[in-house]
């Protein structure tokens, strides 16, 4: 090779997969613990050194710390007594949305030897939402030739807890005219119906005011209300048809806002007023409301905010379309994001040795760090590398977790300082690379002994 000319780099490729190591590395079974949202900062949620059969004084000496899987700190480890802190306020319904049970992964680390316990944190839910109806007035507008028996869907109200602190009951203010029925939505909730239970009779009572209350499960329960008001029409003998029980659609999450979603269509044979029909969205959800809008007219349904996969892939609109009558038929709309390849790999340090002396043993744990990618697939798969002309090694551990190990020996006189560059790209399209610079000094230790430049030495002198 020709001075001045450079050996190309070959690039190590180690692709990212979970591995567990022997021995004891990773305990097997997960610690769990519970603490109920809004617990006071500082409180103690349990003790380390009981579980892991260790004194407190190895905490210190070998590195203990708390690592959460989206490496945030809702805990705080005390290395001098081994109690597991609260660090912050939890909030059950900003982490976990309507998820049950809430559940918070982390490690507790042992650096030095390395030595990884699985553990969780369940976060408990506390009756602190008030049931609340997105509308404060319902208006249903009913024939009076309806026959008794007939069941006019309303609106559920929406309620942050889960569980039994999520809403259970609804009631209605008495009248003679019409009584409640509850009815089991998809997703496990409930929403109540209105039945009607005689004729009306519009020359008599042409409209009714009732309240109806959401109550919830909690002790005591809180509870909502919304106005509901019933006005009495003429004959109206046909209920509107969609076209599709069902509508399933694909959606990119990188769908600009006003993106044409779906268009659905109904029909309803009366004609007039009776078949005139207005769309809208059924018993939904708050974030369905924020994030889709529907066209009372012509059908269409909108992106109304951006998506974002990573944290919801699907939704299920469920829609009606009421004529004139407040007949009313019903169908859903089953909506897939698309995931796209918008989130780059991250790599976040855990721990950095620097400087290492020249006599280092073989496999020695020079930096501890771990990768994430948001998406999912091939977006969320990732390669992890390094340069090749290095003494070091990348291994995976656990998990997510890698290891930079001293693969060759070193010699400080040789090489004192080494500039590594951490590569990780995603499979995705198009790929998707982030960087992680390191610089690892070598220290020097006593293995050179003095020596002359020649051998002997000849002086002449002159008497």
């Amino acid at each position: 090779m020709e001075p001045g000319e450079r050996r190309p780099k070959r690039i190590r490729q180690v692709l990212l997969f979970f591995v567990f190591l022997g021995g004891s590395l990773v305990c097997s079974e997960p610690w769990r613990y519970s603490v109920a949202e809004e617990m006071e900062i500082g409180s103690v949620i349990a003790n380390v050194v009981k579980n892991i059969g260790l004194g407190v004084e190895d905490l210190v000496a070998r590195g203990a710390r708390v690592i959460f899987d989206d490496y945030k700190p809702y805990l705080l480890l005390d290395q001098q007594t081994g109690n597991l802190l609260l660090n912050e306020q939890l909030d059950r319904e900003a982490l976990c949305h309507l998820t049950e049970p809430c559940i918070l992964h982390f490690q507790v680390l042992f650096e030095n030897p390395l030595q990884f316990f699985r553990a969780e944190l369940w976060v408990k839910d506390i009756n602190d939402h008030t049931p609340a109806f997105l509308d404060k007035h319902i208006l249903l507008k009913i024939s009076e030739s309806t026959a008794p028996g007939t069941s006019f869907q309303m609106d559920s109200a929406q309620d942050l807890d889960v569980g039994k602190n999520g809403v259970q009951n609804y009631t209605l203010s008495p009248n003679p005219y019409f009584h409640l029925k509850l009815q089991a939505s998809d997703d496990g909730g409930k929403y109540p119906e209105l039945l009607l239970d005689q004729f009306l009779d519009r020359e008599k009572e042409p409209e009714f005011r009732l309240t109806l209350t959401a109550l919830d499960g909690g002790s005591p329960p809180r509870s909502g209300t919304t106005l509901v008001r019933v006005l009495v029409l003429d004959i109206n003998d046909n209920a509107p048809e969609f076209e599709s029980p069902v509508y399933e659609v694909q959606v990119p999450e990188n769908s600009p806002v006003d993106s044409l979603v779906v268009r659905v269509s109904a029909t309803d044979l009366d004609a007039g007023i009776y078949g005139e029909l207005s769309y809208s969205f059924s018993h939904v959800s708050t974030d369905i409301r924020k994030t889709f809008e529907i066209h009372p007219i012509s059908g269409e349904i909108h992106l109304k905010a951006l998506l974002d996969f990573e944290l919801i892939q699907s939704y299920t609109i469920n829609i009606q379309a009421v004529d004139g009558g407040s007949l009313s038929g019903k169908s859903a709309i089953l909506v897939q994001v698309v995931d796209v390849n918008d989130n780059a790999p991250e790599i976040v340090m855990t721990s950095l040795t620097s400087p290492i002396p020249e006599n280092s043993s073989p496999e020695m744990v020079v930096a501890i760090f771990s990768l994430r990618d948001q998406d999912a697939g091939d977006n969320g798969k990732m390669v992890c590398s390094i340069q090749d002309d290095l003494p070091f090694l990348l291994k995976p551990t656990f998990k997510n977790f890698y290891t930079l190990v001293t693969e060759l020996p070193l010699d400080r006189e040789s090489q004192a300082e080494y500039n590594i560059a951490i590569t990780v790209t995603d499979l995705g399209t198009p790929r998707l690379k982030t960087q992680h610079n390191l610089t690892v000094t070598v220290s020097d230790v006593n293995d050179n002994a003095p020596a002359f430049s020649q051998a002997a030495y000849t002086l002449f002198l002159y008497s």
